[in-house]
């Protein structure tokens, strides 16, 4: 396993600023307001020829054994656990204080090797601050400014020191990746409390990541990795998207902006809903996010163990879908219970299925057989006298499939013409669900004879 430090401290003091600074973007969010952090992150970090996980973890305070701050607390616990090295950070323009002091005691009980990180280093300000933290008994501080990038070699210093043999170079830059082996990222969307965490934690096996009855617990999408019957997943977390109307707080608005961030990264987006309150607006609005990005999607309509009526109840759903959501025809729809468990292995096979169909690669004899019958069965209409011509198409990229179509007069071809090639291309080579998308080219097929 690869090395692992954990970074860990109060509140605000640039934690997550020094995660996405080793692991080199803006991974976690950061904002001047303390608390953010509530799940813990893990990354792949590179510092200088160095390689190693890094976890970002929320604030240490202190809290009552049900409240969240509580399970935010047990969430760096974990982290620390799970660690081989451990950066307490400070902010040195603060000084030590005495929460700093108290939590410094308390991680020194865990047994595991510490390094103090004097943090916002980046002004004379920061001196006596510096200073004072050697008093944590942690040593030597290193000063730093993780947003100025200021002290990393110094940093570098105790990581590889604490790293011994287990130390891994970087040398010429990253391996290439099979794409047949890589990682099928998916994340689970939706509005607040409809159960995207629960569903995380019970795919998993274990309480990951926060949940509970508050609504908007999670902040950041934590991407997870998971195995399931062979397949590499990268699971994401998110947080809850409501009506733009509603969002009045910067942070949530941080949130949402994360989330938009992260259903552009996936392959497969898992829109879950409340089964409760069958499709909402905000739920349709969220889909079309999805399809407009294009990435493979799957409809879970979670509490299904509330539902009294389930045959009439997924009746209404999908008509809805079918009225709504034309535009992903066929769209896996599986009822599932995240709190009692029940048919995630469904889930899982719907998102599987979802990924193969999104990277399907159409051959060009059969599209083309499929064009001519298309457009003889329903000729397009006539333009000023004159109908268009589809002479030739070719798939010019999958994820999603996207078909080049070339002839004349193609822009002129109306909206409804351009849902039943979809359509009719959806049905013909099986592709229920994905989005399709036709790039209309106006040039000729070399191979055939101009008239």
């Amino acid at each position: 396993m690869a090395f692992t430090v954990a970074i860990v401290g109060r509140p605000n003091v640039g934690k997550s600023t020094l995660f996405n600074r080793l692991v080199g973007r803006r991974a976690a969010l950061v904002d001047e307001r303390p608390g953010l952090t509530r799940d813990r992150r893990v990354g792949d970090a590179t510092l200088y020829d160095l390689s190693f996980t890094v976890i970002d973890t929320a604030g240490l305070e202190e809290a009552s054994a049900q409240s969240l701050e509580a399970r935010m607390r047990a969430q760096t616990e974990a982290a620390v656990r799970d660690a081989d090295l451990v950066l307490f950070v400070i902010d040195a323009r603060d000084g030590l204080t005495s929460a700093d002091r108290h939590f410094a005691g308390w991680l020194r009980r865990l047994g595991k090797p510490i390094v103090a990180i004097a943090n916002k280093c980046e002004s004379n300000a920061a001196r006596a601050g510096i200073a004072e933290a050697y008093g944590l008994g942690f040593g030597e501080p290193i000063a730093i400014s993780a947003e100025h990038a200021l002290g990393l070699v110094d940093l570098y210093s105790a990581i590889r020191e604490a790293a011994g043999e287990r130390a891994n170079t970087v040398e010429g830059g990253a391996e290439a990746v099979d794409p047949a082996t890589r990682p099928i990222r998916l994340a689970v969307v939706g509005r607040p409390n409809v159960g995207k965490s629960t569903t995380i934690n019970r795919l998993l096996g274990e309480d990951r990541v926060l949940t509970g009855p508050e609504p908007g617990i999670t902040r950041d999408s934590i991407a997870l990795p998971w195995q399931w019957r062979g397949r590499s997943f990268v699971l994401v977390d998110t947080a809850g998207l409501r009506r733009k109307a509603r969002i009045e707080d910067r942070v949530e608005k941080l949130a949402v902006g994360d989330t938009i961030g992260t259903i552009r990264q996936v392959h497969v987006v898992v829109l879950m809903i409340d089964a409760t309150m069958l499709l909402e607006k905000q739920d349709l609005q969220i889909a079309r996010l999805i399809i407009e990005e294009g990435r493979a999607i799957v409809l879970a309509a979670n509490k299904w163990d509330l539902i009294e009526d389930g045959p009439a109840t997924l009746k209404r759903l999908r008509d809805r879908l079918e009225i709504s959501l034309p535009q992903t025809k066929g769209m896996a729809v599986v009822t599932v219970s995240a709190l009692a468990g029940t048919r995630l292995d469904r889930l899982m096979e719907a998102v599987a299925e979802a990924h193969d169909v999104w990277n399907t690669d159409l051959p060009t004899p059969k599209l083309n057989r499929w064009l001519a019958g298309a457009t003889e069965a329903h000729p397009p209409p006539l333009v000023s006298g004159r109908r268009p011509r589809l002479r030739f198409a070719r798939q010019v990229a999958q994820r999603p499939p996207t078909i080049a179509i070339f002839g004349n007069k193609l822009t002129t071809l109306p909206d409804d013409y351009m849902r039943y090639l979809t359509n009719s291309l959806r049905e013909t080579f099986e592709l229920p669900g994905t989005p399709i998308r036709f790039v209309l080219k106006a040039s000729k097929n070399p191979f055939v004879d101009e008239e």
